[in-house]
């Protein structure tokens, strides 16, 4: 039996600015829970499962070998973009920083690193389209 990823948390130092980089980047809905709940910030990403053929609420993941002369290996989630180049710009105006251009990976997309407003780093992947569903 198999456990999937059902949930990803980051921290923040900020949680104003990081509802605002979420929603201003990637439109995802926020919701500040109070102190009773740890002042968690909730995020909202997708309403519905949004890769065809993917059992509901799936979320797949993988491991990068570790390499001593690269920065900020840490836990991160990869978000599923349309347009790597506009999600780029978004990441940018909402104040995060993009790290290098997209690399293609073969068979799967271009992918590109970045780092939010609180020091998270994550990735964005635009997915081939004949890609999607395998």
């Amino acid at each position: 039996m198999m456990n999937p990823v059902v949930h990803f948390e980051m921290p923040y130092r900020d949680r104003e600015r990081a509802a605002r980089f979420y929603a201003g980047a990637f439109g995802w809905q926020t919701q500040m829970l109070g102190p009773e709940m740890g002042d968690y910030l909730l995020v909202t990403t997708a309403l519905a499962d949004v890769r065809p053929g993917a059992p509901a609420g799936a979320i797949n993941g993988g491991l990068f070998p570790f390499k001593l002369d690269w920065p900020a290996q840490y836990p991160s989630v990869v978000i599923g973009v349309e347009d790597v180049h506009a999600a780029m710009a978004r990441v940018r105006t909402a104040g995060g920083e993009v790290l290098g251009e997209p690399m293609e990976i073969p068979g799967v997309g271009q992918y590109v690193a970045f780092v939010d407003t609180e020091g998270n780093r994550n990735s964005m992947m635009q997915p081939i389209m004949s890609a999607v569903g395998h």
